[in-house]
Formats: C-alpha cells, structure tokens, sequence
C-alpha cells in the first residue's frame, strides 16, 4: 500500500490518456508545489467524484474507488497566479482510504496500485477486431472520420470512453474493469449501444473533452 496526493475530479483519467489542468486553488497549487520539489516523479492520483464538487471549501470527499495516477509532464505559471499544468494517466490505483492528519490542504490517499491484467488471451484477439469493427460502424454512422485506433489492446480497451463520447459513469465502469477482457467485451457492448442511439434516435455524443480543466 502506498500514499498517493489526490485531485478529485468531475471527470475520468484513463491511463495513456492527457489531462491539462488549471491549478489557482490555494490546496492545489500547494500539492504542485510540494511534487515539484519532491525526489520521485511527480505523480498524483485522480478519483472521479461519487457526488459533490471539485472546488470550494465543501468539495466532495465521496469518490469513486478506482482512480489513475497521473504524471506531471510540464507545468508553467501564469502572471495571474495561475498554474497551467499538462499531465497524463499512468495507471490505475484502488483507493483503500483517506489519509487523517496528512498534513497538507489537499486530500492524500492510501492507495494500492494495480496490474493490467489481460484475461483470455485468445479472446482479446477476437475482441479486438471485434471491437475495431464496431467503432468503424459507428463513425460511419455518424458520418465521421475516423481515426487511428492505438493498435495495443489496453490502450484500444481505454480510448472507447474518448472515441464514443460517453459519460463519467460508463467510463468508470471501463476503468474499473478488472482485465482487458472483460473492459474490451464492455467497450464493445457500450459502442453498439451508442451506435444503436445515433442510427434510430439521432443522437450525436457530446464532444470529446478539451482545454484546460479548471481545479
């Protein structure tokens, strides 16, 4: 078990995936700090938020029990007290418990980081194509380019919340998965599902997410 900082989001980070994020939150610009000035690589860990807010002095302490631990890979201040900070998920972590008497203004976790597991070989080969397939469809349906799917079955497994546009609670569940396998077979139900709402309701997913994320 370890202890890991966390950034309590409204949103879902998947590892390979980016998150550029707007610190000006006193807490927040208090844990970069303490990263940047840190001997191990600075990482953090996002939990999506179960209920609440991300910022102000009630923010939510319910999150959700699957988190990613995020990289720091650039971070720049900006004149007006700001912190622009571009990061990216590593891996997955299960929050254990929140930290009593850490220390700092910003939650710390214990946490236990988690292995990718594959499941069925055979059948993430099979679920692959499957799924390639399935999403070829959908931007077809949409009327859409399509783009280069990642050719590793993990990274293909993470990208279907992203590709499809799919809410917080769906790409949770994807996170959470407990292998390849098994988050392939739900990414492939969760396309069709979403290729099935666009084909006889119209329904056009929202757009992927961008910017900055504001802390």
């Amino acid at each position: 078990m370890a202890r890991l900082p966390l950034f309590p989001l409204g949103t879902v980070l998947v590892p390979g995936a980016t998150l550029p994020l707007q610190l000006f939150e006193p807490r927040y610009i208090e844990l970069l700090s303490d990263l940047a000035n840190a001997p191990e690589a600075p990482e953090f860990g996002v939990v999506a938020i179960r209920q609440g807010h991300e910022v102000g002095p009630d923010a939510a302490r319910d999150l959700h029990e699957i988190g990613c631990v995020a990289r720091v890979l650039q971070a720049a201040a900006v004149s007006d007290g700001r912190y622009l900070v571009f990061s990216a998920g590593v891996r997955r972590f299960r929050l254990d418990a929140l930290v009593t008497g850490a220390g700092t203004a910003y939650l710390v976790g214990e946490v236990t980081l988690l292995e990718e597991r594959t499941g069925d070989a055979d059948a993430v080969v099979d679920l692959v194509g499957r799924l390639r397939s399935a999403l070829h469809d959908f931007a077809t349906t949409l009327g859409a380019e399509e783009p280069q799917w990642p050719a590793d079955a993990d990274e293909l497994s993470y990208a279907v919340g992203t590709a499809v546009g799919l809410d917080l609670g769906d790409r949770q569940r994807l996170l959470a998965a407990h292998d390849t396998e098994t988050r392939l077979r739900l990414g492939l139900s969760l396309v069709r599902r979403e290729r099935q709402l666009a084909a006889t309701l119209g329904v056009v997913p929202p757009a992927p997410e961008h910017g900055f994320n504001p802390n």
